[in-house]
Protein backbone atom coordinates (compact mmCIF):
# COMPACT_ATOMS: atom_id res chain seq x y z
CA UNK A 1 0.00 0.00 0.00
CA UNK A 2 1.49 3.43 -0.83
CA UNK A 3 0.64 6.56 1.73
CA UNK A 4 1.41 10.37 1.44
CA UNK A 5 2.69 11.70 5.01
CA UNK A 6 2.11 15.51 5.11
CA UNK A 7 3.55 17.15 7.67
CA UNK A 8 5.86 14.07 8.46
CA UNK A 9 8.72 15.89 10.51
CA UNK A 10 6.05 16.97 13.00
CA UNK A 11 4.77 15.00 15.94
CA UNK A 12 2.22 13.39 14.66
CA UNK A 13 3.61 12.87 11.13
CA UNK A 14 7.00 11.43 12.20
CA UNK A 15 5.49 8.54 14.66
CA UNK A 16 3.41 7.91 11.18
CA UNK A 17 6.17 7.50 9.06
CA UNK A 18 8.13 5.36 11.44
CA UNK A 19 4.81 3.12 11.96
CA UNK A 20 3.86 2.29 8.24
CA UNK A 21 7.50 1.69 7.11
CA UNK A 22 7.51 -0.81 9.70
CA UNK A 23 4.04 -2.25 8.23
CA UNK A 24 5.61 -2.37 5.17
CA UNK A 25 3.95 0.31 3.60
CA UNK A 26 5.22 2.53 0.74
CA UNK A 27 6.21 5.56 2.60
CA UNK A 28 6.19 9.34 0.59
CA UNK A 29 6.58 12.41 3.15
CA UNK A 30 6.36 15.75 2.33
CA UNK A 31 7.04 18.91 4.81
CA UNK A 32 8.42 22.31 5.05
CA UNK A 33 11.61 21.06 6.47
CA UNK A 34 14.50 19.96 4.40
CA UNK A 35 15.50 16.35 4.92
CA UNK A 36 17.58 13.88 3.31
CA UNK A 37 15.14 10.93 3.19
CA UNK A 38 14.17 8.97 0.06
CA UNK A 39 10.67 9.93 -1.52
CA UNK A 40 10.24 13.09 0.28
CA UNK A 41 8.64 16.33 -1.00
CA UNK A 42 9.78 19.62 0.13
CA UNK A 43 6.47 22.26 0.27
CA UNK A 44 6.81 25.52 0.81
CA UNK A 45 5.58 26.95 4.49
CA UNK A 46 3.93 30.37 2.17
CA UNK A 47 1.60 29.47 -0.90
CA UNK A 48 2.20 25.91 -0.10
CA UNK A 49 1.15 23.61 -3.20
CA UNK A 50 0.54 19.91 -2.55
CA UNK A 51 0.34 18.94 -6.12
CA UNK A 52 3.70 17.78 -7.26
CA UNK A 53 3.97 14.59 -5.33
CA UNK A 54 -0.23 13.61 -5.72
CA UNK A 55 0.40 14.34 -9.40
CA UNK A 56 3.29 12.12 -9.61
CA UNK A 57 2.18 8.97 -7.97
CA UNK A 58 -0.84 6.97 -6.99
CA UNK A 59 -1.79 6.83 -2.98
CA UNK A 60 -4.10 4.59 -1.43
CA UNK A 61 -3.93 7.06 1.71
CA UNK A 62 -2.86 10.52 2.34
CA UNK A 63 -2.57 11.41 6.18
CA UNK A 64 -2.29 15.18 6.66
CA UNK A 65 -0.31 16.05 9.95
CA UNK A 66 0.20 19.52 8.91
CA UNK A 67 -1.26 22.31 10.22
CA UNK A 68 -0.77 24.40 13.44
CA UNK A 69 -2.39 22.90 16.78
CA UNK A 70 -1.45 25.81 19.45
CA UNK A 71 -4.79 27.83 20.56
CA UNK A 72 -2.49 30.36 21.89
CA UNK A 73 -1.07 30.89 18.40
CA UNK A 74 -4.45 31.20 16.68
CA UNK A 75 -5.34 34.10 18.83
CA UNK A 76 -2.51 35.90 18.44
CA UNK A 77 -1.85 34.93 14.44
CA UNK A 78 -5.14 33.99 13.14
CA UNK A 79 -4.99 34.64 9.57
CA UNK A 80 -2.23 32.37 9.89
CA UNK A 81 -3.78 29.37 11.66
CA UNK A 82 -6.79 29.83 8.86
CA UNK A 83 -3.95 29.22 6.20
CA UNK A 84 -2.56 26.24 7.92
CA UNK A 85 -5.68 24.54 9.59
CA UNK A 86 -8.02 25.23 6.22
CA UNK A 87 -6.97 26.87 3.27
CA UNK A 88 -3.82 24.44 2.83
CA UNK A 89 -6.84 21.96 3.87
CA UNK A 90 -8.63 22.72 0.78
CA UNK A 91 -5.42 22.59 -1.18
CA UNK A 92 -4.83 19.25 -0.79
CA UNK A 93 -8.03 18.41 -1.78
CA UNK A 94 -8.15 19.75 -4.48
CA UNK A 95 -4.83 18.06 -5.26
CA UNK A 96 -6.57 15.05 -4.96
CA UNK A 97 -9.66 15.82 -6.51
CA UNK A 98 -7.40 16.69 -9.65
CA UNK A 99 -4.91 13.52 -9.88
CA UNK A 100 -5.80 11.11 -7.38
CA UNK A 101 -9.78 10.70 -6.35
CA UNK A 102 -9.28 7.13 -5.30
CA UNK A 103 -7.11 8.34 -2.88
CA UNK A 104 -8.40 8.47 1.15
CA UNK A 105 -7.67 11.16 2.68
CA UNK A 106 -7.63 11.49 6.91
CA UNK A 107 -7.01 15.05 8.26
CA UNK A 108 -6.50 15.85 11.97
CA UNK A 109 -8.74 17.72 13.63
CA UNK A 110 -9.18 18.44 17.00
CA UNK A 111 -11.77 17.87 19.99
CA UNK A 112 -10.95 22.05 20.27
CA UNK A 113 -14.07 21.96 18.07
CA UNK A 114 -16.17 20.66 21.24
CA UNK A 115 -15.34 24.03 23.21
CA UNK A 116 -17.20 23.19 26.86
CA UNK A 117 -19.25 20.45 25.94
CA UNK A 118 -22.87 20.68 27.58
CA UNK A 119 -22.41 16.82 28.56
CA UNK A 120 -19.80 13.91 29.42
CA UNK A 121 -18.21 11.48 27.53
CA UNK A 122 -18.48 13.47 24.34
CA UNK A 123 -19.79 11.58 21.53
CA UNK A 124 -19.13 13.01 17.96
CA UNK A 125 -23.18 14.04 17.48
CA UNK A 126 -22.31 16.37 21.15
CA UNK A 127 -22.60 20.14 19.57
CA UNK A 128 -19.78 21.98 18.46
CA UNK A 129 -19.00 25.20 20.31
CA UNK A 130 -15.39 26.22 19.63
CA UNK A 131 -13.21 28.69 22.29
CA UNK A 132 -10.57 29.87 19.81
CA UNK A 133 -9.89 30.22 16.29
CA UNK A 134 -7.81 27.44 16.31
CA UNK A 135 -11.51 25.32 16.93
CA UNK A 136 -13.43 27.04 14.31
CA UNK A 137 -10.92 26.31 11.97
CA UNK A 138 -10.65 22.72 13.13
CA UNK A 139 -14.64 22.81 12.28
CA UNK A 140 -14.35 24.00 9.03
CA UNK A 141 -11.49 21.87 7.90
CA UNK A 142 -13.85 19.06 9.12
CA UNK A 143 -16.82 21.38 6.87
CA UNK A 144 -14.53 20.73 3.47
CA UNK A 145 -13.62 17.33 3.80
CA UNK A 146 -17.38 17.07 4.17
CA UNK A 147 -17.96 19.24 1.29
CA UNK A 148 -15.64 17.32 -1.11
CA UNK A 149 -17.32 13.75 0.27
CA UNK A 150 -20.73 15.04 -0.99
CA UNK A 151 -19.62 17.15 -4.37
CA UNK A 152 -16.74 15.20 -5.38
CA UNK A 153 -17.18 11.55 -4.38
CA UNK A 154 -13.55 11.75 -2.34
CA UNK A 155 -13.01 9.46 0.14
CA UNK A 156 -12.62 11.82 3.74
CA UNK A 157 -12.06 11.15 7.38
CA UNK A 158 -11.73 13.73 10.12
CA UNK A 159 -10.00 12.40 13.34
CA UNK A 160 -11.16 14.74 16.19
CA UNK A 161 -7.49 14.22 18.41
CA UNK A 162 -8.41 14.88 22.14
CA UNK A 163 -4.82 15.21 24.37
CA UNK A 164 -2.15 13.43 22.57
CA UNK A 165 1.32 12.96 24.54
CA UNK A 166 4.85 10.74 24.06
CA UNK A 167 8.04 11.02 22.79
CA UNK A 168 9.19 14.06 20.17
CA UNK A 169 6.15 15.95 21.86
CA UNK A 170 7.54 19.41 22.35
CA UNK A 171 4.45 21.50 23.29
CA UNK A 172 1.23 21.38 25.40
CA UNK A 173 0.81 20.38 28.98
CA UNK A 174 3.93 17.49 29.76
CA UNK A 175 6.42 19.86 27.72
CA UNK A 176 5.63 23.12 30.16
CA UNK A 177 5.74 20.98 32.63
CA UNK A 178 9.28 19.73 31.82
CA UNK A 179 10.52 23.30 31.36
CA UNK A 180 9.52 24.39 34.25
CA UNK A 181 10.48 21.71 36.20
CA UNK A 182 14.36 22.12 34.72
CA UNK A 183 14.39 25.83 36.26
CA UNK A 184 12.35 26.11 39.34
CA UNK A 185 10.89 23.38 42.21
CA UNK A 186 8.02 24.98 42.28
CA UNK A 187 6.15 24.77 38.83
CA UNK A 188 3.08 27.25 38.11
CA UNK A 189 -0.02 26.49 35.64
CA UNK A 190 -3.09 27.86 34.73
CA UNK A 191 -6.57 27.00 36.31
CA UNK A 192 -7.38 25.14 39.78
CA UNK A 193 -5.96 21.94 38.67
CA UNK A 194 -9.96 20.18 38.67
CA UNK A 195 -9.94 21.00 35.44
CA UNK A 196 -9.92 17.28 33.22
CA UNK A 197 -8.59 15.90 29.74
CA UNK A 198 -8.65 13.32 28.30
CA UNK A 199 -4.96 11.87 27.65
CA UNK A 200 -3.99 9.14 24.27
CA UNK A 201 -0.51 7.92 24.06
CA UNK A 202 1.05 8.13 20.59
CA UNK A 203 0.98 4.63 20.10
CA UNK A 204 -2.60 4.19 20.69
CA UNK A 205 -3.24 6.96 18.23
CA UNK A 206 -1.23 5.01 15.70
CA UNK A 207 -3.24 2.47 16.40
CA UNK A 208 -6.19 4.37 15.78
CA UNK A 209 -5.36 5.44 12.00
CA UNK A 210 -4.69 1.88 11.33
CA UNK A 211 -7.91 0.86 12.32
CA UNK A 212 -9.43 3.41 10.16
CA UNK A 213 -7.88 3.02 7.30
CA UNK A 214 -9.16 -0.84 7.22
CA UNK A 215 -12.46 0.00 9.00
CA UNK A 216 -13.88 3.41 7.79
CA UNK A 217 -16.26 3.90 4.98
CA UNK A 218 -14.52 7.63 4.42
CA UNK A 219 -17.61 9.34 3.96
CA UNK A 220 -16.97 12.49 5.32
CA UNK A 221 -16.77 10.80 8.80
CA UNK A 222 -15.18 11.92 11.99
CA UNK A 223 -13.98 10.14 14.78
CA UNK A 224 -13.65 11.09 18.61
CA UNK A 225 -9.42 9.65 19.11
CA UNK A 226 -9.04 9.46 23.05
CA UNK A 227 -8.56 6.73 25.74
CA UNK A 228 -12.51 7.41 27.57
CA UNK A 229 -10.21 8.29 30.56
CA UNK A 230 -11.53 11.43 32.51
CA UNK A 231 -8.45 12.98 34.37
CA UNK A 232 -8.07 15.75 35.91
CA UNK A 233 -4.59 18.48 35.50
CA UNK A 234 -3.56 18.22 38.89
CA UNK A 235 -3.10 14.13 39.29
CA UNK A 236 -1.58 14.29 35.60
CA UNK A 237 1.38 17.08 36.63
CA UNK A 238 1.82 14.49 39.54
CA UNK A 239 2.20 11.48 37.19
CA UNK A 240 4.43 12.98 35.09
CA UNK A 241 6.27 15.08 38.26
CA UNK A 242 7.09 11.73 40.09
CA UNK A 243 8.39 10.29 36.98
CA UNK A 244 10.52 13.28 35.45
CA UNK A 245 11.54 14.85 39.02
CA UNK A 246 9.99 13.63 42.28
CA UNK A 247 10.77 16.61 44.29
CA UNK A 248 9.41 19.31 42.36
CA UNK A 249 5.94 20.94 43.74
CA UNK A 250 2.69 21.89 41.37
CA UNK A 251 0.93 24.94 42.35
CA UNK A 252 -2.15 26.45 40.26
CA UNK A 253 -2.60 30.17 39.99
CA UNK A 254 -6.49 29.70 39.67
CA UNK A 255 -6.56 31.86 36.14
CA UNK A 256 -8.44 30.90 33.11
CA UNK A 257 -6.21 30.60 29.87
CA UNK A 258 -8.02 31.89 26.67
CA UNK A 259 -9.14 29.22 24.91
CA UNK A 260 -8.86 26.28 27.50
CA UNK A 261 -11.72 24.01 27.87
CA UNK A 262 -12.99 22.88 31.77
CA UNK A 263 -13.97 18.91 31.60
CA UNK A 264 -13.00 16.35 28.36
CA UNK A 265 -13.80 12.61 27.99
CA UNK A 266 -14.50 11.20 24.72
CA UNK A 267 -17.11 8.57 23.79
CA UNK A 268 -15.13 5.90 21.65
CA UNK A 269 -18.04 3.65 20.76
CA UNK A 270 -17.58 4.38 17.22
CA UNK A 271 -14.12 2.97 17.35
CA UNK A 272 -14.27 0.11 19.69
CA UNK A 273 -16.59 -1.28 16.95
CA UNK A 274 -13.26 -1.89 14.56
CA UNK A 275 -11.50 -2.64 17.58
CA UNK A 276 -10.11 -0.48 19.34
CA UNK A 277 -8.45 -0.99 22.85
CA UNK A 278 -5.77 1.40 23.99
CA UNK A 279 -2.92 -0.48 25.88
CA UNK A 280 -1.27 2.70 27.13
CA UNK A 281 -2.53 4.28 30.23
CA UNK A 282 -1.26 7.20 31.74
CA UNK A 283 1.30 6.04 34.21
CA UNK A 284 3.03 3.93 31.50
CA UNK A 285 2.48 6.70 28.71
CA UNK A 286 4.51 9.27 31.25
CA UNK A 287 7.19 6.84 31.71
CA UNK A 288 8.19 6.51 28.32
CA UNK A 289 7.38 10.02 27.70
CA UNK A 290 10.10 10.86 30.60
CA UNK A 291 12.30 8.32 29.29
CA UNK A 292 12.65 10.26 26.07
CA UNK A 293 13.14 14.01 27.89
CA UNK A 294 16.01 12.46 30.11
CA UNK A 295 17.57 11.14 26.71
CA UNK A 296 17.24 15.08 24.99
CA UNK A 297 19.66 16.21 27.88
Amino acid sequence: MKILIIGSNGFIGSHCVKYFITKGFEVFQADVTESLETNFYKIESQNSDFSLPIKEHRFDVCINASGSAHVGFSFENPSRDFELNVVNVQKILVAIRDFNSDCKLINFSSAAVYGNPQSLPITEHSSCRPLSPYGFHKLQSELLLTEYHNFFGLNTCSLRVFSAYGPRLKKQLFWDLYLKALKNDEVSLFGTGKETRDFIYIDDLLQIIDLVIQNSPFQGSIYNVANNQEITIAEAAQVFLKEFSSEKKVVFNGEVKVGDPNNWIADMGKLKIYGFEPKYNLAIGIKKYTEWLKEQE
